[in-house]
């Protein structure tokens, strides 16, 4: 059930359908959109997306792993992950779309 992937290309293609603005716009337009949740997260901000979702930056600590291979603990050092929630609004639509007609 692998679909397939939507590339900056195809939602610039989709932005200059929807609004009407010139294909250069409408690339310009998305980058700008993107540069910005990309500032606010590396400033350690959160990004709300209403109906859809929240970005946001999760430090995680110190921890000791194995290697699955040789079972061997190593040390996982702290590092700085990006974290998405959906929304349940986005959740339902995912839903829907899988099982029309399901409440």
């Amino acid at each position: 059930m692998a679909g397939r992937t939507i590339t900056r290309a195809d939602l610039s293609e989709a932005v200059y359908q929807e609004v009407g603005l010139s294909r250069s716009e409408s690339a310009e337009l998305l980058e700008s959109v993107l540069g910005e949740i990309v500032q606010a997260l590396g400033q350690g901000d959160t990004v709300k997306l209403s109906s859809f979702g929240t970005f946001s930056i999760r430090q995680k600590g110190r921890r000791i792993g194995r290697n699955p291979k040789t079972g061997e603990e190593v040390p996982i050092f702290p590092r700085k992950v990006l974290v998405f929630r959906p929304s349940q609004v986005l959740k339902n639509r995912i839903k829907e779309s899988r099982h029309p007609g399901a409440a």
